[in-house]
């Protein structure tokens, strides 16, 4: 399980160190695609083929379905870890994120997310705010 959040930098080479504590949960080898929220999801193998099984069994007749499809997939890449626990992260994902050089890493479960460091410290302050009424919703859900 991923889970807390870390501070770090794409390098000139647009490589990312992965935290350590999330390393061997990961393994060597990741997927890296689009997330929501114009962040990242980085998905080890064992997660990205769940995940890839149930968006290919997604209802193609559907364009929301199809879409959504499409961005994940397609725009998903299979990395390896450096022997110093770095990924290469593709220009079109890099842009898609609006990734400079500062960087959040966050573990959310069975993934970790990468966002660029002022992205997230706008998207965490506006959660906060609402933290209450997320729950209340949750609720529902049984959460």
């Amino acid at each position: 399980m991923f889970i807390g959040e870390y501070i770090h930098s794409l390098d000139s080479k647009k490589r990312l160190a992965i935290p350590s504590r999330f390393r061997s949960g990961l393994g060597k080898k990741a997927v890296i695609t689009r997330g929501l929220d114009n962040c990242l999801f980085v998905y080890p193998m064992n997660e990205w083929k769940k995940l890839a099984e149930k968006l290919g069994n997604l209802p193609v007749g559907q364009s929301n379905a199809r879409g959504f499809m499409r961005l994940m997939l397609a725009g998903a890449m299979e990395v390896e870890l450096d022997s110093a626990g770095r990924i290469l992260v593709p220009d079109y994902l890099k842009k898609y994120a609006f990734l400079k050089k500062q960087t959040i890493v966050t573990g959310v479960y069975n993934r970790l997310e990468v966002w660029d460091k002022s992205r997230w410290d706008i998207y965490k302050q506006k959660s906060e705010s609402t933290i209450g009424d997320m729950a209340e919703e949750l609720s529902d859900l049984g959460i």
